[in-house]
């Protein structure tokens, strides 16, 4: 548990703990631990409490950040070293990570014009365009990564590690 620093406490597990190391299990657990504030963000813009709602979106955007850096000059070059595809589904997923960047960018303007319509417009879309872009890592391309890599998942796994940091933190 800890605190989300705007008098909410979120219940969570480590998702980076060592034992955690099938690259499936902790990518998708960063993909859960990113949602919780997101989901925070949601809270504080429906609550009006703009100042919070934007602390809280930076937060979750330099988490998502985070997490496609990793991917990006962790995992996927991993993979595409591994496979010889570099026009895969490695490829699919930097499309997607620029789609998303530019969203949360716009999103995060209109919560500093504490623009409710054009934020929820925004977020709106950024929910929908990450469920199905962590869909399809969770479900297709980690897997193939742990099953790919082989012996080399467990390396790959902890520089994935060093890059997106164990969850210390006690406010957003």
């Amino acid at each position: 548990m800890f605190s989300s620093g705007f008098g909410e406490t979120l219940v969570w597990s480590n998702a980076h703990e060592s034992t955690m190391t099938p690259i499936q299990n902790f990518m998708t657990s960063d993909h859960r631990y990113c949602d919780t504030f997101f989901t925070l963000t949601e809270s504080h813009v429906a609550a009006g409490h703009w100042s919070a709602a934007q602390a809280t979106f930076v937060r979750f955007q330099a988490l998502v950040l985070q997490h496609f850096c990793a991917e990006e000059q962790v995992l996927f070059p991993a993979f595409e070293e591994q496979t010889g595809m570099r026009t895969g589904p490695t490829q699919v997923m930097r499309s997607e990570h620029i789609q998303l960047r530019a969203l949360m960018d716009a999103a995060l303007v209109a919560l500093q014009a504490q623009d409710d319509d054009d934020y929820s417009g925004h977020a709106e879309t950024l929910l929908i365009m990450l469920q199905q872009h962590n869909t399809k890592e969770e479900n297709v391309l980690y897997p193939m990564c742990d099953q790919l890599l082989g012996p080399q998942a467990a390396a790959v796994s902890q520089q994935l590690a060093n890059r997106i940091p164990p969850i210390t933190e006690t406010t957003p």
